[in-house]
């Protein structure tokens, strides 16, 4: 039973408080059904930046084209600050490729789960120490669910250039965002 609850829970068959209820479990039992197991979440890319110093500061490549696969190339960039113990996601994009890049100067715990029923590696669930002493790029495709938090004691910025606009041309599109954060039964937990 406990196997036909998380696959239905996973599947988005049925909301997971309806299912939980019908069989008499509480939200947090809910939560453990479902199967997640550590791993490496395949397609998912990392790359070391190399921030080069010199007397003025330093200068670090964020990408290149030559180096990523046409249909994950930037489309737009940002930048976001995440302050010490913020979080932010657990979310996942259906089209969209992010492709992060965080180089400090503070620590941050980067957390993905495979959601992709086709995947080698579905169910797998990933956690990486990032920025700071490990400064990386990041390639998270759609599907992944995502999120990160600032571990550190200082604040952190992000830059992440995704290859699809927000919202589309003009901003006139829905976000292709699917936002677990939102969720209080979600799956997709961030622990410190």
């Amino acid at each position: 039973m406990k196997n036909q609850v998380a696959v239905a829970i996973r599947s988005r068959e049925k909301k997971p408080e309806s299912l939980c209820e019908s069989v008499l479990f509480t939200a947090e039992q809910c939560l453990d059904l479902l199967p997640f197991r550590p791993g490496t979440v395949a397609d998912v890319s990392w790359k070391p930046l190399h921030p080069n110093h010199d007397e003025r500061g330093w200068l670090c490549e964020l990408f290149r084209h030559d180096e990523m696969p046409g249909d994950v190339q930037p489309a737009m960039g940002y930048l976001s600050e995440t302050l010490p113990g913020a979080t932010r996601g657990p979310h996942e994009h259906l089209q969209q490729t992010d492709n992060f890049c965080f180089f400090g100067p503070t620590t941050f715990k980067l957390y993905l789960w495979d959601n992709r029923s086709e995947s080698p590696t579905y169910l797998c669930h990933e956690i990486a120490v990032i920025g700071g002493a490990r400064p990386m790029s990041v390639t998270i495709p759609p599907g992944v669910v995502h999120a990160y938090r600032n571990v550190g004691a200082v604040v952190g910025l992000i830059v992440n250039c995704p290859n699809r606009l927000y919202r589309g041309d003009g901003r006139g599109d829905p976000v292709d965002e699917v936002r677990h954060e939102d969720d209080p039964r979600s799956a997709f937990r961030v622990y410190v």
